[in-house]
C-alpha cells in the first residue's frame, strides 16, 4: 500500500498503531480492551460483538443449518465455521466434485472441510442432497447458509425464507438492487433473519480501525486509498516446466472443467438454471450469472471505506473499465478504476440532509487489476494530522504527518480535547496485550467469516426466546446494509459501461421504493 516504505518503518507503523490503541482505550475509544490494573487486555471477538456464548445459555444447541453450495466459498465457510454455535447437517450442490471436497478439504487454506470439524465419518450424519426443495423440506433445519453464483441468490434466499429459514447468504446480496429490495421484502414479510456475508463488519483488525478513524486521531480525512491487485499475466506450465500452447495464463475465475462434473451433469445442465457447463464452473466470467470485479472484490473495500466514513452512502461514481489483457470468452473486465465522492463531516447539516457545504467531500479510489501485484491489497487512509494503512486484512500501520514516516508517536489531547498523534521517541513495539488484541490473541487474525457466522446463530437463538422486534438482536450486515453495498458496485459498474459520472439517489438506498440504479437491466429467469 506504501510504495517507499522501508521494512523498519513498516515494523515502526505497526507499533504505532498498538500505542495509539492503546492511547485511545484510556480514552474509552477502544471497546475491545478492557483496563485491567493499568494493563490493557485483549478479549475476544465474542465479548467485543457481545455474542459469547458463556452468557447465554441456550446457545449450548447449536442452530442447525444447511450449507447450500459448496464450492470455493462454501468451503470457506464450511471450513471456519463454530460447531459450538452452528452445526452443518446437510449440503446441497450439483457438482460431484465440490460433494467430495467439502468433506475432505484442502491440505492448506481455509478449505479445511467438514471432517476436520465432524471427523473422517463426516459424510455418514451430513445428508448430500442435489435439489435445494428437499433440503428446505427438512423441518430439523433451521437455517441456511449460501454461497451459490450470484444470480441464484435472490431466488434461493427467498425460497428458504418462505419455508421458515433463517439466510445467510455469501456478498454480492444480488444480481440486481430490485432483487436486493425483494430479498428484504420477504424477510420482512416471513419474520426471518437475513444476514449477508461482508465478513469486514466482523472483523476485530477492522474494528480497530474504524476506531481509530471515528476518535479523529488522523485528523481531517480527505482521501481513501484503495485496492486489491492480481497477477495473472504469468503463463501456465505444462508438466515439463514449459509454457502451455496456444499460450494460458493463471486465472482463477477460470478453473478446469472436471471430469466428473461433466459426466454426471453436461446432459441436463439446463434444468439447474446454466446454459452449459462452462457458465456452471466459471461464473463469475459472465454478465448474466455474476457482476466482475467490483461484485467480487471491490464490493469488500468499498465496504470497509464506507463504514470509516460513518457508514454514509456516496454521492457520485466514475470510472473507466475493460477486458485489456484477457483475449477469450469472458464477459466482465478485467482492470477496473473507479473515483467516489463521499460526504465529509460538514456535507450535511447535523440531522438533516439539507446541504450544507457541497464542496465538503472525501475522494475514495479503488482499482483491481489482474497484471500486477507490486502492492498488498488492502486501504489507505489519508488524513491532516496521521495516515493509517490497512494491509491484507493482517495488520494497521499508523504514521504521524507531522515529524515523518520513520518516528513513533503517542497520543495526545488537542485544545478541542480531541485526541490527536504526537512524534515520540521512545522505542520498540507496542504493548504485547495490545499487539494480540490486534492481531488476534494467537497468530493472524481471523478475516470475520467465523464471527459472522456465530453472531448469525446467536441472534437465531435470542429469536427464538419470543422477544419483541425492536429488542432483538441485530446481524452487523443485514438486508439494508448489504443492498447499500450492492448498490455502490453495480452503480460503479453501471458507470464504467457507460462512461459516465452517476450520481447517487437516496431513493435507491430505500428499501420500500421502487426505484434502482439499475432498472433498465432485465432480471435474470431462473428454471429448475
Amino acid at each position: 500500500m506504501a510504495l517507499d516504505m522501508t521494512p523498519e518503518q513498516r515494523e515502526i507503523g505497526k507499533a504505532n498503531f498498538g500505542r495509539v490503541s492503546e492511547g485511545l482505550t484510556r480514552r474509552d475509544f477502544m471497546k475491545s480492551m478492557a483496563l485491567t490494573g493499568g494493563i490493557v487486555a485483549p478479549i475476544s471477538a465474542a465479548a467485543y460483538f457481545q455474542y459469547a456464548s458463556e452468557q447465554h445459555p441456550s446457545l449450548d444447541k447449536p442452530v442447525r443449518a444447511a450449507l447450500i453450495g459448496a464450492g470455493d466459498e462454501g468451503g470457506v465457510l464450511a471450513g471456519e465455521h463454530n460447531p459450538k454455535y452452528l452445526e452443518i447437517v446437510a449440503v446441497c450442490d450439483i457438482r460431484p466434485s465440490n460433494q467430495k471436497r467439502i468433506f475432505t478439504g484442502e491440505p492448506t487454506g481455509p478449505r479445511r472441510g467438514l471432517n476436520f470439524h465432524y471427523g473422517r465419518n463426516a459424510n455418514k450424519d451430513i445428508l448430500v442432497y442435489t435439489k435445494i426443495d428437499e433440503v428446505l423440506a427438512r423441518s430439523d433445519i433451521e437455517a441456511v447458509i449460501i454461497a451459490l453464483p450470484l444470480f441464484l441468490h435472490h431466488p434461493i434466499a427467498i425460497k428458504a425464507m418462505q419455508a421458515g429459514k433463517h439466510v445467510l447468504c455469501e456478498k454480492l446480496m444480488a444480481w440486481n438492487i430490485t432483487q436486493c429490495k425483494e430479498m428484504i421484502q420477504a424477510a420482512e414479510k416471513h419474520d426471518r433473519i437475513l444476514s449477508i456475508g461482508h465478513q469486514r463488519h466482523y472483523s476485530l483488525l477492522y474494528a480497530h480501525a474504524v476506531d481509530v478513524m471515528h476518535s479523529g486521531v488522523l485528523g481531517d480525512v480527505r482521501h481513501i486509498r484503495a485496492l486489491w491487485h492480481r497477477n495473472n499475466a504469468r503463463p501456465k506450465l505444462d508438466a515439463n516446466g514449459r509454457e502451455v500452447v496456444p499460450p494460458a495464463y493463471r486465472d482463477s475465475w477460470k478453473p478446469d472443467i472436471k471430469e466428473e462434473d461433466r459426466v454426471a451433469l453436461e446432459n441436463d445442465i439446463k434444468k439447474y438454471g446454466y446454459k452449459s457447463m462452462e457458465e456452471l464452473v466459471r461464473w463469475r466470467l459472465y454478465n448474466r450469472t455474476g457482476a466482475g470485479l467490483m461484485a467480487e472484490l471491490g464490493s469488500h473495500q468499498l465496504d470497509a471505506c464506507s463504514i470509516f466514513l460513518g457508514k454514509v452512502h456516496p454521492l457520485a461514481v466514475s470510472g473507466v473499465g475493460g477486458r485489456y489483457f484477457y483475449r477469450d470468452e469472458r464477459e466482465v473486465d478485467d482492470h477496473v478504476f473507479v473515483t467516489f465522492e463521499f460526504p465529509g463531516l460538514n456535507y450535511f447539516k447535523e440531522g438533516s440532509h439539507e446541504v450544507k457545504d457541497k464542496d465538503d467531500k472525501v475522494i475514495v479510489t479503488y482499482s483491481s487489476i489482474n497484471t500486477n501485484q507490486f502492492e498488498q491489497y488492502g486501504e489507505c487512509v489519508m488524513g491532516s494530522r496521521g495516515t493509517m494503512v490497512v494491509e491484507k486484512e493482517e495488520n494497521i500501520q499508523i504514521y504521524p504527518e507531522a515529524g515523518g514516516r520513520s518516528l513513533e508517536v503517542t497520543v495526545s489531547t488537542t485544545g478541542a480535547g480531541k485526541p490527536a498523534l504526537e512524534a515520540s521517541s521512545t522505542s520498540g513495539g507496542p504493548s504485547t496485550p495490545v499487539a494480540a488484541a490486534a492481531a488476534g490473541a494467537s497468530g493472524p487474525p481471523s478475516r470475520g467469516y467465523r464471527e459472522e457466522i456465530e453472531h448469525f446463530a446467536y441472534c437465531i437463538r435470542m429469536w427464538q426466546q419470543g422477544m419483541s422486534k425492536s429488542d432483538r438482536p441485530n446481524v452487523r450486515c443485514p438486508g439494508p446494509n448489504a443492498m447499500a453495498d450492492a448498490i455502490i458496485a453495480l452503480t460503479s459498474n453501471l458507470a464504467m459501461g457507460k462512461q459516465q459520472r452517476i450520481e447517487f439517489k437516496p431513493e435507491w438506498f430505500d428499501p420500500t421504493n421502487k426505484a434502482v440504479p439499475d432498472a433498465e437491466m432485465e432480471p435474470k429467469i431462473v428454471t429448475g
